[in-house]
């Protein structure tokens, strides 16, 4: 059996339903699973702006990188400016909007500095 080659074999490795045959597309239904994630990130975006004072929201991990999106990935997404006080009310908001997905938030004041690093480089604002 020859070894799949090019940026994403690891992952069809990993994930062989997630891919097309040809190694060079995911699979349609993982394209629309990716489109659902972002609306949901969308949604909690505005969702953690206009309820919770969020001042900035950005989408990083898996649904910002096509080739690391699986069928499992969740949403992971880092908000600036909620009040300490209400930020586990912001989890816990964000977390139940999707029957579909995870939604994973992390305080971007507060994280390990290597990750909010990541996140300024990598993430996309909502």
């Amino acid at each position: 059996m020859a070894e799949a080659k090019g940026p994403a074999a690891h992952l069809k490795a990993k994930y062989p339903l997630g891919y097309a045959q040809d190694d060079s597309q995911p699979a349609p239904e993982l394209v629309l699973r990716r489109e659902r994630a972002w609306e949901v990130a969308r949604e909690a975006a505005s969702l953690l702006k206009r309820s919770f004072g969020a001042k900035k929201v950005a989408a990083f991990g898996s649904l910002v990188h096509q080739l690391w999106f699986s069928p499992r990935s969740d949403i992971d997404l880092a908000a600036w400016g909620i009040p300490d006080d209400r930020f586990f009310a912001a989890v816990g908001a964000v977390t139940g909007l999707s029957p579909e997905f995870d939604v994973d938030l992390v305080d971007a004041a507060t994280c390990r500095e290597a990750l909010r690093n990541s996140i300024e480089k990598e993430g996309v604002i909502l």
